[in-house]
């Protein structure tokens, strides 16, 4: 009977350190995988945020067409739109001439929001750093938690941003997410899970969006910062009209 306990008790205690043992990059491929995002790569998706249409083509050669659309009171349509050609606008559906310094605002804006929409999906693009930090709680719930960064070449005109994503232990989904940003003077924001809903198995989240309050607060305590009521909220991330069409080929 002795051997039986003491065999049970090495049988938690190992299974205890292979949990502790996994990588950043194997949380990180749990998490695409428990949120359907790995079919974000060969997919159809388009969503209504803030007015604003948001189409988005993505295919598994690599082929991808991100569009914003927005209709003036003018009853002109407005359309941004980021592919493996780079940015072009149209107006109406007719070429409209664009200055490189707005181009690249423009086609910045639009894919941050598509970024965001279908994340986890993104976070093995080949720029992506992964960095497993101290394992953390909020609300009772234990978090894995990892960092985010971007390696020069290729990591966009906005490399230097840090992310941290907190990923549920047990179900590996992502409930908080944060981010340090150096554009228009640059700040933090830190995202909490409003509602959820999974279409043709993928899943989106809808955030409340915050910002520290007043004192300086470190990307790495932000989670901390929340509970202990130092941010504010500013806005919400809703995505409404979600559509997604998964593509055979």
């Amino acid at each position: 009977m002795k051997y039986f306990y003491l065999s049970i008790f090495f049988l938690i205690a190992s299974c205890k350190t292979a949990e502790k043992q996994l990588t950043a990059q194997q949380i990180i491929d749990k998490t695409i995988a428990y949120s359907g995002a790995d079919k974000v790569a060969n997919s159809e998706i388009t969503f209504t945020f803030r007015d604003k249409e948001y189409v988005a083509s993505r295919k598994k050669n690599g082929k991808f067409l991100l569009i914003r659309n927005q209709q003036k009171e003018t009853m002109e349509v407005i359309s941004d739109i980021v592919s493996n050609d780079g940015f072009r606008r149209e107006i109406n559906a007719h070429q409209f001439p664009v200055a490189d310094s707005m181009a690249i605002k423009y086609a910045n804006s639009v894919n941050s929001v598509h970024y965001f929409s279908v994340l986890p999906y993104g976070l093995n693009d080949k720029a992506v750093q992964k960095k497993l930090l101290p394992t953390a709680t909020i609300k009772g719930k234990e978090y894995y938690k990892v960092e985010i960064t971007f390696s020069e070449i290729g990591g966009g005109e906005d490399f230097e941003d840090v992310f941290i994503y907190w990923i549920g232990k047990k179900d590996f989904l992502i409930d908080y997410l944060a981010y340090s940003y150096h554009t228009n003077g640059g700040g933090k924001r830190f995202r909490v899970l409003k509602e959820q809903c999974v279409k043709n198995g993928i899943r989106f989240e809808d955030y409340h969006n915050y910002k520290p309050k007043n004192k300086p607060i470190k990307l790495i305590d932000i989670d901390k910062a929340f509970e202990d009521n130092q941010l504010i909220k500013v806005s919400e991330i809703v995505l409404k009209d979600i559509e997604v069409k998964l593509l055979d080929n």
